[in-house]
């Protein structure tokens, strides 16, 4: 029992102590590995949280909507933890009526921590709002391509109505639509600069197969054309165009291009059709497709006519492509393939040529004419023209000439015993 002077100095000293409820005093001085297993534990939420963010921040760039998907739940996740340990840590630790200077620096860090979780939540709001308005965005693209492949259906529906193939329609489509070629003489003039063109790349590849098979090029360009006198060696190519071209022009002044037709009569649309189909398809995919056609049979008749058996078995030291071709087929050879552009373009003329109303007529320039520009053009341009009454002779025709409507598109010839200019 304590003095009455000390109890009194006792209750004094007592009345000046800060007290505490009893919670606090339990959990924040006698069990301080708890509180420091709470703070831990925040830290790491809060650190999953700000890698959360900046996977939800990478998925943006690129604009991935299933991997923002995946971070904005991860983010969602984390703030739940954080806000689970925040309600935990009131239910276990009421307010306390005064705290000491550590508390106060708990309490501001968590304060700290609350409001930058307020930012996290604000910029997760305005990630799932970008998220919302992405999403509208290429549902609404989305429904663009739907719209737009349906009008590429009826287009392409209308375009085969008119034998026309949809590589045809987009190689001559406007920017609004797709359209066939008007038959004009322009385009005409134009198939027979093609065809030219054709003759003249077809020939490159036979020359250069002649040279390593050990042909003589000189002795076959006179088997040719016989007692032809070219102004330069190098001008003997033309005699093997003009191998090519009779050959291949043979019949084309028949509607039938001497294809045996089975009684199917084709009128001027449908020559018109089927230079359309045709024009902007690859001769060997459509083939493929129809090997017996009409364009077939022409491919393997003409192959037969200007390729001889004794060329083909120099070049391939046998005749099996040959025998391909003249059992009906059409082989993937780069031979073959070369030859089917030249064919191609040769059947769009005589198709195209057809069309018209009157036809267009062919006509063809015997060696040994005398030279007309009228009806005629050198291929050779810089040619010394003697001033004598003579006029040159025609020693190779490598182009015929056309008359369409009241208009001449000149043949294309090399004439002998010329000078050029050098």
């Amino acid at each position: 029992m304590l003095p009455t002077g000390a109890k009194d100095t006792h209750i004094r000293d007592s009345s000046n102590q800060k007290v505490h409820p009893q919670p606090m005093e339990e959990s924040m001085n006698q069990n301080p590995e708890a509180v420091e297993a709470l703070i831990s534990k925040l830290f790491t939420n809060i650190s999953s949280l700000k890698s959360a963010y900046i996977q939800l921040q990478t998925a943006h760039t690129p604009y991935d909507p299933e991997k923002i998907q995946a971070a904005d739940k991860l983010v969602i996740s984390e703030l739940k933890n954080i806000s689970e340990l925040k309600h935990f840590y009131r239910e276990k630790n009421p307010k306390p009526v005064c705290v000491s200077p550590q508390d106060s620096r708990l309490a501001a860090e968590i304060q700290e921590q609350q409001s930058l979780l307020k930012t996290y939540e604000v910029m997760v709001k305005k990630f799932q709002s970008e998220i919302q308005n992405k999403d509208s965005e290429i549902r609404q693209l989305q429904q663009q391509i739907e719209d737009a492949n349906q009008k590429r259906v009826k287009l392409e529906k209308n375009i085969k109505l008119r034998g026309l193939s949809m590589k045809e329609s987009e190689g001559s489509g406007e920017e609004n639509g797709f359209f066939p070629a008007d038959l004009t003489p322009e385009l005409f003039t134009s198939v027979v600069e093609s065809a030219y063109k054709a003759i003249h790349d077809f020939s490159k590849p036979l020359i250069n197969m002649m040279k390593a098979a050990g042909w003589d090029l000189d002795a076959a360009a006179d088997s040719i054309e016989p007692n032809v006198v070219y102004a330069k060696r190098a001008h003997k190519k033309y005699a093997f165009e003009s191998h090519i071209c009779q050959r291949m022009f043979s019949g084309f002044q028949q509607e039938s291009f001497s294809i045996k037709l089975d009684n199917v009569t084709v009128n001027k649309e449908s020559f018109f059709q089927q230079y359309l189909a045709l024009r902007e398809m690859d001769p060997l995919d459509m083939l493929g497709q129809n090997p017996d056609s009409l364009f077939g049979k022409f491919s393997q008749s003409k192959y037969l006519m200007v390729v001889h058996p004794k060329m083909e078995a120099s070049f391939f030291g046998n005749l099996d492509q040959r025998n391909y071709v003249t059992g009906g087929g059409h082989p993937r050879t780069p031979f073959y393939q070369a030859f089917l552009k030249l064919a191609k373009s040769i059947w769009l003329l005589h198709r195209l040529a057809y069309s018209f109303n009157p036809n267009v007529k062919v006509f063809q320039v015997k060696r040994g004419s005398e030279y007309s520009e009228v009806y005629m053009e050198s291929v050779v341009k810089n040619l010394i023209m003697d001033e004598s009454e003579e006029k040159p002779k025609v020693g190779l025709m490598v182009m015929p000439g056309f008359w369409i409507g009241g208009s001449v598109i000149q043949s294309r010839v090399y004439l002998s015993g010329m000078k050029v200019n050098e």
